[in-house]
């Protein structure tokens, strides 16, 4: 009998997710439909692939059309934004399909838990890379301590998409989007909530890219993260209650942080003002506007900035800036918008990941645990590189996982209903097994004593 699969959205991040489908299609007795605002790019990959699968015009504004097509779905995936899962879940538990996302479990998402369990409909969330691939990996790493005898003392883990350090080429940032652009424009825009040491620390997002640790990871160097949201809803998920000191964070190349600190001490990443500015306005003009205006006005933008902002005025920060252009009379080109609306138009040209680009997907777990009287440290490390712009390493780990999750689902071999994330041995080690036997993705792992 045939399985029926709906993925609704075919943006930056399905590329590899959609191989993976149409290449499990035939052995699994699969016919995907892939709807999208714009499926007509979808034309050339699925032209080989007709027998099991289709492109179809989608606007979620369509209520009659989604509900048509999820009708006719055994299971659905979401890749729209985070925001529209809601609506689609809703639909899934109405029909009593399956639903698989990428994105974090919402509040609203939450609250279907028992309506989605009755009607026997599973809803799998945070099964990609950063949340999905980290719950996994960590949790086959967690379980083999426990399984020594060891006592988890502190658990903190790091995740960033990058560049390959090929192509970092002259960008100062050493940063390109591989996902969404506004969410790396508004990331980390509520304070972030950890344990260190038993005590709880709050950083206030004013002061999140502030407050960085270095890591190293094998063959790629240094990097800086910071911490990410709240680390302590997934103490309970982990099994990590009584843990005194669990952080999640965001990695980037050193130098990151500083610069974009300054961008939110400016106060060019609020989104919460409409700026009421012409789309002839400046960069300079806006950065200027900022600015005191009993500064010493012989000085040039650049300098007065620094000087606002206590930076040195040759210093790497303010070249960062310099180099995005904000000090230039290139006009922001949209009006009545936001700060953080121009920032993110602003940077969706500098930091455009180009054909022959290839990106960089890091993860870290650093573990702290107690065995038979000693302390000993063991850090696991992913890296996987991206192919091109298309088949980039976020693609790859945000879509794959998703793909094995969903055939297992489909498969019977998931039973749990209601709302449920990946930290289950029955998906972690099959997933991360067959990511490692089939696609090279594996974590390596160091220990030491003391």
């Amino acid at each position: 009998m045939t399985s029926r699969l709906l993925l609704l959205g075919a943006g930056r991040s399905a590329s590899s997710l959609i191989q993976y489908l149409l290449r499990h299609a035939p052995t699994e007795n699969w016919f995907l439909t892939v709807a999208d605002v714009n499926p007509a790019h979808l034309v050339p990959v699925l032209a080989a692939h007709s027998e099991y699968a289709r492109a179809v015009p989608f606007d979620l504004a369509d209520e009659a059309g989604l509900e048509e097509l999820v009708s006719q779905a055994d299971a659905v995936i979401s890749m729209l934004p985070a925001t529209l899962h809601p609506v689609v879940a809703r639909a899934c538990v109405r029909h009593g399909r399956h639903l698989a996302t990428a994105s974090y479990v919402s509040p609203e998402i939450r609250a279907l838990h028992d309506e989605a369990a009755a009607a026997g409909v599973t809803l799998l969330m945070e099964c990609g890379l950063d949340p999905g691939l980290d719950h996994m990996s960590a949790m086959r790493a967690i379980e083999h301590i426990r399984a020594r005898g060891g006592v988890i003392t502190s658990f903190k883990s790091y995740c960033g998409g990058l560049l390959a350090p090929a192509a970092e080429g002259d960008n100062p940032w050493k940063y390109k989007f591989t996902w969404n652009p506004r969410n790396v424009v508004l990331a980390g825009q509520s304070t972030a909530k950890f344990l260190e040491n038993g005590h709880p620390r709050f950083i206030p997002y004013q002061q999140l890219f502030a407050r960085t640790e270095t890591l190293v990871v094998p063959e790629y160097g240094e990097f800086e993260g910071y911490a990410n949201r709240d680390s302590l809803s997934y103490r309970a998920p982990y099994g990590l209650d009584a843990i005194p000191t669990i952080l999640r964070g965001t990695l980037r190349r050193p130098g990151y942080c500083a610069a974009w600190h300054a961008l939110v001490r400016l106060g060019l990443t609020d989104d919460s003002v409409n700026l009421d500015n012409p789309e002839t306005m400046t960069w300079a003009e806006l950065v200027a506007a900022y600015l005191p205006a009993t500064q010493v006005p012989h000085l040039d933008l650049a300098q007065r900035v620094a000087t606002y902002l206590g930076l040195n005025p040759v210093g790497e920060e303010v070249a960062r800036l310099t180099w995005l252009g904000l000090f230039s009379d290139r006009p922001v080109g949209h009006a009545h918008a936001t700060p953080a609306q121009l920032l993110e138009r602003l940077l969706s040209e500098k930091w455009q990941l180009q054909p022959h680009d290839h990106d960089l997907i890091v993860m870290q777990h650093l573990f702290e645990f107690e065995l038979d009287g000693a302390t000993h440290h063991l850090t696991s490390s992913l890296a996987v590189l991206g192919d091109d712009a298309t088949h980039t390493g976020m693609a790859k780990t945000v879509g794959l996982p998703l793909g094995m999750a969903v055939r297992r689902l489909l498969r019977g071999e998931v039973t749990q209903r209601g709302v449920l994330i990946p930290v289950g041995a029955d998906l972690y080690e099959p997933i991360l097994d067959e990511l490692a036997a089939d696609y090279g993705i594996r974590f390596s792992e160091e220990e030491q004593l003391g």
